[in-house]
């Protein structure tokens, strides 16, 4: 493989895609262009005061960009059988490294959890990066259901019950929840028997339920999230910050650059509340802009899942679009106080290496689907005439 061909700009292969194939990768590299320009704004002051360089937080992003976008051309340019035939080793490897952050002195904490591994300088997060091959598990295993034995099911199930609780362990709820809910709805779309689907349903909100249970701070964000200007100095101070960035946005924003809530008012602000700061400098209009670039982008997945032959590929399409769409929807709704506060970043907005890699690994997916979708469309019309070309050698 050539060096530039893993630079997606230089791929000339792309004029040979199916339409969604295309459009799926314009609309990533917009999605990721806009959220690169707001990663500057909601950073530079942080970066500034803690690090001494304004610049510091999106340099950083800038070279997990380029290294992720290396990846991402492989993907889209590599037959997802073969991809496939690795995902469950890669899997595994990230389900055991999920229960060595849990192993003290091991396991990085931030914010009462330990999320990473620390190699060197460069943080590993096990949760985020087994995303897109949990999408891939999951859609081999309910894509062939039927064909497999209960030996197998179980175990696979087996697996992804100890990558939730694995995950709820360090605790991490949210990333929990939303991998529970991908493989639910993957189970949904494969046709799984709804007597199967309702047991977990009813394991997986009782699972939540404890959890909050037991940890107290996960009390307190629910409690604080029903009303959060009652201890706004408090539990609530994180959504009331928020909830002051969006309201102060109005109808067209503040103007780029120029959010006030970025100005060490809103915590975390260029990660767990990214959407806050771009709701203040973009406003109404810009919300809906960036909701609308959801929309397409979940309608594109759809029809690729549609369009899809293979039953697993179809399953792959959809998973991507739940993660895609899904994780952005319930941060945002984080951000506007309509869910309870969680660590969920904004895919392609939010700092950091590991989710930028789970994101454009998983468009990468999305779009490989797509274009072996509309490969295999082609490959029956040149069977009849290799069968032809064969019968007319046997007659010489």
């Amino acid at each position: 493989m050539k060096l530039r061909s893993l630079i997606p700009l230089f791929d000339d292969s792309v004029s040979t895609w199916a339409l969604e194939a295309r459009l799926l990768r314009w609309l990533t590299f917009t999605w990721l262009f806009v959220g690169l320009i707001m990663l500057f704004s909601a950073s530079y002051v942080v970066a500034d005061v803690r690090q001494g360089d304004g610049l510091y937080y999106f340099k950083r992003q800038i070279l997990w960009v380029f290294a992720s976008l290396i990846g991402f051309n492989i993907i889209v340019n590599q037959p997802l059988q073969k991809i496939m035939g690795k995902s469950h080793w890669l899997l595994g490897l990230f389900l055991v490294l999920i229960f060595v952050t849990l192993i003290p002195g091991l396991g990085k904490k931030a914010f009462d959890a330990a999320r990473w591994i620390a190699l060197g300088p460069i943080p590993i997060q096990p949760s985020e990066l087994i995303k897109p091959f949990l999408v891939l598990q999951s859609a081999r295993l309910f894509g062939q259901w039927e064909k497999l034995t209960w030996r197998v099911r179980l175990t696979w199930l087996g697996i992804f019950g100890l990558v939730i609780l694995g995950i709820l362990a360090q605790p991490n709820l949210s990333t929990a929840a939303l991998c529970g809910m991908t493989i639910w709805l993957i189970a949904l779309a494969g046709g799984v028997p709804y007597k199967y689907l309702a047991g977990t349903a009813v394991g997986g909100v009782l699972l939540g339920l404890l959890s909050i249970s037991i940890k107290e701070y996960q009390r307190k964000r629910v409690m604080s999230f029903l009303n959060p200007w009652a201890d706004a100095t408090g539990d609530g101070y994180q959504l009331v910050q928020s909830l002051l960035a969006v309201g102060s946005g109005k109808t067209w924003g503040a103007g780029f650059g120029m959010s006030q809530q970025k100005l060490f008012y809103l915590p975390i602000q260029d990660t767990d509340f990214i959407f806050a700061v771009f709701a203040e400098e973009f406003g109404f209009i810009g919300s809906i802009v960036l909701l609308t670039l959801l929309a397409l982008f979940a309608t594109l997945g759809l029809i690729v899942a549609l369009k899809a032959k293979n039953p697993v590929h179809r399953l792959v399409a959809i998973g991507v679009t739940i993660v895609m769409t899904g994780q952005s929807l319930l941060h945002i709704g984080v951000a506007t106080g309509a869910l309870p506060t969680t660590g969920l970043p904004l895919p392609m907005f939010s700092y950091g290496g590991n989710s930028m890699i789970a994101s454009l690994i998983g468009t990468a997916l999305l779009i490989r689907v797509a274009r072996e979708s509309s490969e295999a469309e082609v490959v029956p019309l040149r069977r009849p005439q290799s069968a032809n070309r064969r019968q007319r050698r046997r007659m010489f």
